[in-house]
């Protein structure tokens, strides 16, 4: 809860209409358990989440409602929200369909072709890697800055694949929260490396229109997320036996 303190503003208070700060406080919250930020399995006091954003109990009960029924939290009488623990194989299953999702959304993207705004963001997302990366290691503060680079470049693909339904069915699969691109799996240096490498194929096939090549290397690159992600989870459950499934994994 405390990276959640810290990552929150007060710019939901004061003079807003309650439906205007149910949804900041909704957002915040979705963005803080997407991120890693809450803990699976950790409780959401009202009163403190009240206190943390400055806002009334009455917008944040109306958000933790509403994402109860996104399916990112879990309700028990007596006991209120807790966010939802997701078991390795369904965080599986959301990576190998995201993989399948992401890539007709490139393959739509490279047929389409990419928007002014769209190739600006993705080419922005890029300098931005190539200079996070170029120093040879990473630095604290860094994960923060590549969250963002990572779900930026995403997105755009996203936006320009310009597909309702696609970017409402990724984004079930990001209600499973580690399989959410802001959530960045395994923050090493010779892993991101070779993500963002992915990343500038995949925007050359893209900006080349072989939508069938992007395809390939979207479901390869999400696929290698999930490599990562496994072999990370095996590791830990050695080191750490009877250990739940952590929401963080940086």
């Amino acid at each position: 809860m405390a990276d959640l303190i810290d990552q929150t503003t007060d710019e939901s208070a004061g003079g807003t209409r309650a439906g205007n700060r149910a949804l900041s406080v909704m957002d915040r919250v979705r963005e803080a358990i997407l991120g890693g930020a809450v803990s699976a399995g950790e409780r959401l006091n009202e009163v403190q989440l009240s206190k943390t954003l400055s806002v009334s109990r009455t917008p944040v009960r109306a958000a933790l409602q509403a994402l109860a029924g996104e399916g990112l939290l879990d309700y028990a009488p007596n006991r209120g929200f807790t966010v939802r623990e997701f078991p390795l194989p369904a965080i599986v299953d959301a990576y190998d369909i995201r993989a399948a999702l992401e890539g007709v959304a490139v393959r739509f993207a490279a047929e389409r072709g990419l928007g002014d705004q769209e190739k600006e963001i993705i080419e922005r997302a890029l300098a931005a890697g190539d200079k996070l990366l170029e120093r040879g290691s990473f630095e604290a503060g860094d994960l923060t800055i590549y969250r963002d680079i990572n779900g930026d470049f995403h997105d755009a693909l996203l936006a320009a694949a310009g597909n309702r339904m696609l970017s409402e069915m990724i984004r079930i699969c990001h209600h499973v929260p580690v399989s959410s691109t802001r959530n960045i799996v395994v923050f090493e240096y010779h892993d991101v490396r070779r993500r963002h490498d992915d990343h500038h194929r995949i925007f050359e096939a893209v900006v080349a229109r072989e939508p069938w090549r992007a395809e390939m290397l979207m479901r390869e690159h999400v696929a290698s997320i999930k490599t990562s992600l496994v072999g990370y989870l095996s590791e830990r459950k050695k080191d750490h036996p009877g250990e739940g499934q952590p929401a963080r994994l940086a």
